[in-house]
């Protein structure tokens, strides 16, 4: 979902290359290297000796988001869990299933360190990445490697439209639910001056340049399209940009960004008396959002992925054994680490084998009722008729509205 990268110049120009996009350029090509010449990439290309089949887990396990890439792998640790409990065979043999699991940071850099360790442990399957800017970095090695990687939270359409045969979703892409939400807007609400502010993150300028595209097309009027970001990556004042929001009377702001940022935004709304209609897309509507928007949070909208975990037929009894094995509850995204687990265990049976050079086709045909809706791919990988929910923020508590596809 989220990861800092450089933003373009007014113009519309590319900008130069920074030292750190050339620093992870040169990582790429290393990386490559070495995993070609690996003795470890030899044998997870091959078949496996024994019945022993390490499935990879990335995301950020340390850091700002570090509980949502806690929650992911506990959700793909349920799934191996429960894959193990049930003696699932490959073939005529019982298989089990072990999760190996790499902190990719949330960003560029760690997702590609993150991609080189799992292949060169031997895995037969990646579930990951949190974020989109880690996962397109990362699909790379996993595409060198040969090893399918089932990204269960980034939803950046570019992840899906590299022509790479071994990267696959299990959650709507922003293609999807940003065009949902651009259509809403103008739509159904009828927001007839909008912003649109994003925090340059390969996510979030994904879903509001989506977003924009989505309301010119339908004959909306944007009268502000800004962005905000700082050196450290972490923004801290929204000031400039709702200065020149508030000045284009604007009675909707759209916000690409996860909910850390999003909270900050709607507290400098609140201290500068704005009234504009706050509306967040994918990664707002969690528990972070509220407790650090406080009350300025309240009447905020967002739209989320997939369809209310409550209201899907084993979304209350998901949470209840998800609670019972692990002490806590559900955080937002566990759900789909447990799908995309389960696409690839399903694709090895399906296929009577853990080689991945062999498995991998039944991933593209794979077809299966998950937790958090049916699972299927298109041609590129990307996850077919993905669902996204409407909440709004009431008194401290995130309400459905209304849900679309899935």
């Amino acid at each position: 979902m989220r990861s800092r990268h450089t933003p373009r110049r007014p113009s519309g120009a590319p900008p130069r290359p920074s030292r750190r996009a050339a620093l992870l350029a040169a990582t790429l090509g290393a990386l490559s290297c070495m995993l070609a010449t690996a003795p470890g990439a030899a044998y997870a290309a091959g078949p496996l000796t024994a019945l022993t089949v390490r499935i990879g887990f990335a995301a950020p396990l340390s850091g700002d988001y570090a509980d949502y890439g806690r929650d992911l792998q506990k959700g793909a640790q349920l799934a191996i869990d429960d894959a193990n409990a049930q003696g699932v065979k490959i073939g005529d043999q019982t298989a089990h299933f072990e999760l190996v699991s790499v902190d990719d940071r949330a960003d560029p850099r760690g997702g590609v360190h993150a991609a080189a360790r799992l292949a060169n442990e031997n895995v037969v399957a990646v579930v990951g990445h949190f974020n989109s800017g880690a996962a397109i970095a990362a699909s790379r090695i996993y595409e060198s490697a040969g090893i399918p990687m089932i990204a269960p939270t980034a939803t950046n359409p570019t992840l899906t439209s590299q022509g790479f045969a071994n990267t696959f979703t299990v959650i709507a892409n922003d293609a999807r639910t940003a065009g949902m939400a651009g259509a809403w807007a103008v739509d159904e609400i009828k927001a007839r001056r909008i912003a649109i502010l994003d925090d340059r993150s390969a996510f979030g300028q994904g879903e509001a340049d989506v977003f924009e595209r989505t309301v010119k097309a339908r004959g909306g009027t944007v009268v502000a399209r800004e962005f905000a970001m700082s050196e450290s990556g972490d923004i801290v004042d929204f000031g400039p940009q709702l200065a020149r929001i508030q000045a284009a009377n604007a009675d909707l702001l759209y916000f690409g960004g996860l909910a850390h940022e999003a909270a900050m935004l709607v507290r400098q709304m609140k201290a500068r008396n704005m009234s504009v209609q706050f509306v967040g897309g994918g990664g707002v509507a969690i528990p972070d959002f509220v407790r650090l928007a406080g009350v300025a949070g309240e009447g905020a909208l967002a739209w989320e992925y997939g369809r209310p975990l409550a209201q899907l037929p084993d979304g209350p009894h998901f949470a209840q054994r998800f609670k019972s094995r692990f002490g806590v509850d559900v955080l937002a995204y566990a759900p789909f680490g447990y799908d995309a687990t389960w696409a690839a265990i399903h694709a090895m049976t399906a296929a009577r084998s853990a080689n991945h050079e062999v498995w991998r086709g039944a991933l593209k045909a794979l077809s299966f009722d998950g937790v958090t809706g049916h699972i299927a791919f298109d041609d590129q990988g990307a996850l077919k008729n993905g669902a996204a929910t409407l909440y709004r923020l009431k008194q401290g508590t995130w309400v459905p509205v209304t849900t679309r596809g899935g």
